[in-house]
């Protein structure tokens, strides 16, 4: 079979970040390529894979049927139930998962894990980095007029089952983008949240460095692949 016909569902639970890494795998690898946002149902969308048995009933999320993959490439907690259960229905498939799926590698075909996740495995192949999709929005980006040549962008995450972020910690992120700032004064800063940023600590972010950087606060396109293109830190 001739590589750009081989059918691709990425899996992510939407996710700008993991979008990023199952296409930009999924782009090198065929043309045809299926984009799916998997959404469970309690308890199956709070609990770790491998706890629960996995029926179909459990996706909330449209799955097509009338075409099977020959490889699905997912990306966190969310899709690899998804790629569990696609797996066990179509024993030909390539099962591929980026990132550490906290499960027995031997439950995928292959797994990309970033080195920083100190996962090992005969059929794990370990990153410097995670994947990405440079191709998309690489060189413009609408919503803003940046210089690329020395473009420094910050990535703001948020709160999840292990860490807080709390105002102190945002005015502290603050205070380190605006002494950057004031020290490279040629440089380019875009500052850009994520789906898990706070509307508390979003408040911050636009009342602290809306003057100062350029920032996206989650309305219209989202930037990210536009900044890991062109960002020079």
């Amino acid at each position: 079979m001739n590589i750009n016909n081989l059918k691709i569902w990425t899996l992510t639970d939407g996710s700008q970040g993991m979008i990023s890494q199952v296409n930009g795998l999924a782009s090198e690898l065929s043309n045809d390529i299926t984009t799916i946002t998997t959404d469970i149902i309690f308890p199956w969308n709070k609990l770790q894979p491998g706890f629960l048995p996995i029926y179909s009933w459990i996706f909330k999320n449209r799955i097509p049927i009338n075409e099977i993959p020959n490889i699905v490439i997912s990306c966190g907690r969310k899709s690899v139930y998804l790629s569990l259960y696609l797996k066990k229905k179509y024993s030909n498939l390539v099962n591929i998962h980026i990132q550490n799926p906290k499960l027995s590698s031997k439950n995928f075909s292959f797994i990309i894990a970033p080195n920083h996740d100190n996962f090992k495995g005969s059929n794990v192949i370990n990153s410097t980095g995670a994947l990405h999709q440079f191709k998309i929005n690489g060189k413009n980006f609408n919503n803003f007029s940046l210089n690329n040549d020395n473009l420094v962008s910050c990535i703001v995450g948020g709160e999840n089952n292990h860490y807080l972020f709390s105002n102190k910690e945002a005015e502290i992120l603050c205070n380190k983008i605006l002494e950057l700032k004031n020290k490279y004064t040629k440089h380019e800063f875009l500052v850009i949240t994520s789906r898990r940023t706070s509307d508390r600590i979003k408040k911050i972010l636009k009342k602290r460095l809306e003057l100062k950087v350029k920032i996206w606060l989650g309305e219209g396109s989202n930037p990210y692949s536009y900044a890991i293109y062109n960002s020079k830190f």
